[in-house]
């Protein structure tokens, strides 16, 4: 498989002109958020589109994708009209910060930045799309919030070891976390990824469990086919 761009059983994703690649994270939060009945879903940092892609797969929703770098933009836009659901895919060129949209989100989606303390990589648009300086977690719920409906949710894909840190945000903003699952690539290793969605309400129970990606090498899961298994050549 070319790194410049990855096949899916119904739509390819180039991603050549993009700083962030194609991962594990993306797909399986592309496939686990939860978008039944939503008329409209945002995804936030949409990068090579992959996850409005899915998400237009998954639902009839229409599709929003904001993206601040205009490169990777472009290249969702390329990515969404290329699929067969792209008059359903709208990418909009950027600050998610500054995005102003008439009416609400059923659901919110996104893959954000992250690494906070890691050292910057030479590459300005990697860099932008890797870290958090410009879009922390608190600043991503206040600006969330306000595009969400009623009933909404919000589901993201973070490492664990900033759970606390993104939950406590949430709660500032009274949304809880009503799913969590942490993923595992193998039954023995510790988890180092954890997949949230987020809902307002004070009394909101949670529901958490593990995914394990594979039970042994090349091996997915059942969990794992359950997610992926309308979009991965290999399932």
């Amino acid at each position: 498989m070319s790194n410049n761009y990855f096949k899916f059983k119904q739509f390819t994703i180039e991603q050549e002109n993009c700083a962030m690649k194609v991962g594990t994270d993306g797909c399986l939060l592309g496939g686990w958020f939860n978008c039944a009945g939503s008329k409209r879903i945002l995804d936030i940092g949409c990068g090579t589109g992959l996850i409005s892609i899915m998400a237009a797969q998954r639902s009839e929703a229409h599709i929003t994708g904001v993206e601040i770098d205009s490169t990777a933009a472009l290249q969702a836009r390329v990515n969404a009209d290329n699929s067969p659901w792209g008059g359903r895919v709208e990418i909009v060129n950027c600050d998610f910060l500054d995005y102003e949209t008439d009416g609400r989100f059923d659901a919110i989606v996104s893959n954000p930045p992250y690494f906070v303390n890691s050292m910057k990589c030479d590459n300005e648009a990697r860099t932008m799309a890797r870290h958090s300086d410009t879009l922390d977690c608190r600043m991503f719920f206040k600006k969330s919030i306000e595009l969400l409906a009623d009933v909404g949710c919000i589901s993201i894909v973070i490492p664990c070891d900033i759970l606390d840190e993104w939950k406590a945000a949430a709660i500032e903003h009274a949304l809880y976390p009503t799913r969590v699952t942490f993923i595992k690539t193998t039954p023995r290793k510790a988890p180092k990824r954890v997949l949230v969605e987020f809902r307002a309400g004070s009394n909101t129970a949670t529901t958490e469990n593990t995914l394990i990606l594979e039970t042994s090498p090349g091996e997915y899961s059942d969990d794992a086919k359950r997610i992926l298994g309308d979009f991965y050549l290999k399932l």
